[in-house]
């Protein structure tokens, strides 16, 4: 099956979609964006490099999603329509204007339908404080000083991408809104699956 892990910063997708691809033995592949070397121009000036940064993050992904998409097996930790989240949280901030936003989504459209459709998209759901916790635990350098774009960011990403997966016509129930708690803990990684197991079989009915 193709699983695609989504959620704002800070949600656990790195952890989640590692834990499922090693439960499942299946092909993992990573965000590209955490080494992309746009990302700590676009934190430390997001009015020069918001436009510039999203393409160099989305290209990385499809990328990477182009090259796997014969793969039967695989979880993405990401999807285009999460990228296309952060494209409309940096319009709402001001930072991309009209033109650029459209050129985006032109784009967008245009390699989106050259992918596979995946089979569940899981879009990880916790609390601001636990996403601010799981951020500051973390510690990168980059995400030091950014807690009012990350509250911008927790704020509007759940009803961001309901409105980018309503909008792309994905259908109801291949989307799991998956509430999580700690990961580690096996009784709720245990949990996890079996949610994900359910929804999967629901989304073949």
């Amino acid at each position: 099956m193709k699983l695609g892990i989504i959620g704002p910063n800070g949600a656990g997708k790195s952890l989640l979609s590692r834990k499922l691809a090693t439960y499942y033995h299946c092909k993992l592949v990573e965000e590209p964006v955490a080494n992309n070397p746009y990302l700590p121009y676009f934190y430390n000036d997001k009015e020069t490099f918001s436009l510039l940064a999203q393409n160099a993050f989305y290209s990385a992904l499809f990328l990477l999603m182009w090259q796997t998409k014969d793969e039967k097996d695989i979880i993405y930790d990401s999807t285009l329509h999460s990228n296309l989240v952060y494209t409309e949280l940096i319009r709402l901030e001001g930072f991309l204007t009209a033109t650029e936003v459209a050129l985006t989504y032109a784009i967008a459209d245009e390699h989106i339908k050259r992918l596979p459709e995946l089979d569940l998209q899981i879009i990880i759901v916790r609390s601001t404080e636990a996403l601010f916790k799981n951020v500051h635990k973390r510690g990168r350098e980059i995400e030091k000083g950014q807690e009012e774009y990350l509250n911008f960011h927790y704020a509007n990403y759940y009803p961001a991408i309901r409105r980018i997966l309503k909008n792309y016509k994905f259908p109801e129930k291949k989307t799991l809104f998956l509430e999580i708690d700690d990961m580690e803990v096996p009784a709720e990684f245990a949990r996890i699956v079996s949610v994900i197991e359910k929804a999967y079989l629901d989304s073949l009915k």
